[in-house]
């Protein structure tokens, strides 16, 4: 997506001509189908302003291409200001210019973070520099868009603070690897002589703005899978780009852990929705910290990922090795305090009170972890606590952690690239459910492949031929059927009679090794082996526990499968205290739906077994 694209000259002549700001806003409209905050009009008056004095240079050609706002494939992310022509040698060229208005800053210890005020009368927060931020967005257009990867375009970073003068600051040698990537630029007439330079030795000839056309409607190459890159990240390969919010987690988790100590604990919370980057983050600070001299491990309550990530590294580590990278949450019940230097906490929502297979061994595991670590890291969204058992709300990790004495750091994660970065899915997605705070009213509009399809071998067929290209494609469903083939294995568990759809549970023979296993696409998954895991596309069967109701969406407990443990003992539960039970099964309910429907990528496919519930999703889906 771009929201203004055109020429030097034409963007000149908009400037000149029109209020540039409305333009823009107009553009902002059509294309997202909503209104440009106020402060963002602001800033693009002011930032495109400078712009159109920098290009106001004889020398830049009149039919470079001018490109604002560009949405980078499969995230949330949008570049400020792009120009496109060609070289000397006539190779294609795109510039990335991030705009910044800011006019002060101060320094931190952290690589590439620095502390600015980010927004109106904020105060300032950490973030990273401007030129790790061009720098990053152009890594992450280089390996999105196959127009930039296969025909040999060159990316040309820059950061233009247009209010900043030089104060060793911004420009601070402890920033020079991004400098030198992406080149700073800065207040002043030499600075925008200098700016000027840069464009023209990059884009001496124009193109019309023919290679934004091709970038912008270019195909999108597969997005890396985690599982598949985890190799190269412990051994220290440069597979994923941290950006921004997620750069700045992963520096705050290594400067807690290099601080600390037996006398002086910290606990770092970080809280981040359906494809913010938790686990990518989790396994290079795993990688990170452990190179500094660290002990540390990953944990998770989840068997499905620790099982994945062991069948992705065997064969390129000793087993050993990889044991002791991965543990389970319940492994530190009898652990000595402080033992660990780090303990990297994945899925944190995931995480119980007891231990053990029948659930008799050990305290807390939130504070099990905290004790058996100088410092921990949590990961956690506390929309997919998704059992009755789940503790590991946000509210009681920074509890614990509080009441053993560490330091406690709160961060959040808000850039999205799961759901083709489609933030406007995410927020259509809790307001069908009811998962938090929503508004009123959502376009429907969004950037993702959601569809309600009219049956459930309809939805099997379509993930089928999608899991054709890669073997990244699975149904899942509700546990709302009984798991019958673990005991006759000749016969079916999801049977929707009126459709003759019959198929099994993946439970039996891959178990948690479902989501990677290259047949079991002929059988349908559940929460249990997909929670902490990701796909390209997902078709999820929507069972009785969630229907639709008077326009409104209503769980219904009593349709979960007796074999599922997640809500095991809710019918006692309710005769001791129905009000907090009811609510909590409600939560687990809605949870385990939008953790379903959040772990593909690029599409999601749902069918409901309830006739009003199928309804109901084709109606929100076609509103305008």
């Amino acid at each position: 997506m771009i929201v203004y694209q055109s020429t030097k000259s034409k963007f000149l002549d908009d400037h000149d001509n029109l209020d540039i700001e409305e333009v823009i806003a107009h553009g902002y409209l059509q294309r997202t189908g909503r209104y440009a905050p106020d402060a963002e009009m602001r800033s693009w008056k002011a930032s495109l302003s400078e712009m159109a004095k920098v290009l106001r240079d004889g020398d830049i050609a009149e039919d470079v291409g001018v490109g604002i706002e560009f949405g980078i494939p499969q995230s949330a992310k949008r570049i400020d200001f792009i120009l496109s022509g060609q070289a000397e040698s006539g190779s294609p060229n795109l510039i990335i210019v991030e705009l910044k208005q800011w006019s002060q800053a101060a320094l931190t210890d952290k690589d590439g973070i620095i502390l600015a005020r980010r927004g109106g009368s904020a105060p300032p927060t950490e973030g990273t520099h401007p030129s790790y931020q061009a720098w990053s967005y152009a890594t992450l257009l280089e390996g999105f868009n196959e127009a930039v990867y296969d025909h040999g375009v060159a990316l040309s970073p820059c950061a233009y603070l247009h209010n900043y003068v030089r104060d060793d600051i911004i420009d601070n040698a402890r920033y020079d690897a991004y400098t030198q990537k992406a080149p700073l630029f800065l207040k002043g007439e030499e600075e925008r002589r200098r700016l000027r330079e840069f464009i023209k030795k990059h884009v001496r000839r124009g193109d019309n703005g023919e290679l934004i056309y091709q970038i912008e409607n270019g195909r999108i190459r597969p997005s890396k899978a985690l599982v598949d890159s985890l190799a190269g990240m412990l051994k220290g390969n440069r597979e994923f780009v941290l950006i921004d919010d997620q750069k700045v987690a992963f520096e705050t988790a290594v400067s807690a852990g290099k601080r600390a100590s037996e006398d002086r604990k910290q606990a770092v919370i970080v809280q981040g929705g359906p494809g913010t980057g938790k686990s990518v983050i989790a396994i290079n600070l795993l990688n990170h910290l452990s190179k500094l001299g660290l002990v540390c491990q990953y944990v998770s309550k989840n068997a499905a990922p620790r099982a994945v990530f062991k069948a992705k590294l065997t064969g390129s580590f000793k087993t050993n090795a990889i044991d002791n990278l991965f543990r389970g949450s319940g492994a530190f019940t009898t652990t000595e305090p402080n033992a660990f230097d780090a303990l990297i906490v994945d899925e944190a929502h995931r995480l119980n009170e007891k231990s053990g297979l029948y659930g008799n061994l050990g305290e807390n595991q939130i504070k099990e972890i905290i004790q058996s670590a100088k410092c921990a890291i949590f990961f956690v969204d506390d929309d997919q606590l998704v059992t009755l058992s789940d503790i590991g709300h946000s509210r009681e990790l920074e509890r614990w952690a509080s009441q053993l004495g560490a330091e406690v750091t709160r961060l959040q994660l808000a850039s999205q690239f799961r759901c083709n970065g489609s933030d406007g899915y995410i927020a259509w997605l809790n307001n069908m459910l009811g998962i938090g705070e929503v508004a009123d009213e959502l376009v429907s509009d969004f950037d993702f492949d959601f569809r309600v399809v009219d049956s459930p071998n309809e939805l099997h067929r379509l993930i089928e031929d999608k899991n054709a290209a890669n073997n990244r494609s699975r149904v899942v469903a509700g546990y709302c059927w009984d798991w019958i083939s673990k005991k006759h294995p000749e016969r079916n568990d999801i049977v929707i009679p009126e459709h003759g759809y019959a198929r099994k549970w993946n439970l039996s023979q891959d178990s948690s090794l479902w989501i990677v296993a290259p047949n079991s696409i002929n059988e349908v998954g559940c929460i249990h082996t997909c929670q902490g895991l990701e796909l390209d596309y997902v078709g999820v069967i929507i069972g009785p526990d969630l229907v639709a109701r008077s326009g409104q969406m209503t769980v219904n407990p009593e349709a979960r499968s007796s074999n599922d443990r997640s809500i095991r003992g809710w019918r006692s539960s309710m005769r001791r205290d129905p009000d907090a039970t009811r609510e909590r099964l409600d939560q687990v309910i809605r949870n385990t739906y939008k953790t379903l429907m959040t772990r593909g990528m690029r599409g999601c496919y749902v069918y409901c077994v309830d006739p009003e519930t199928q309804s109901h999703f084709k109606r929100r889906l076609e509103q305008p």
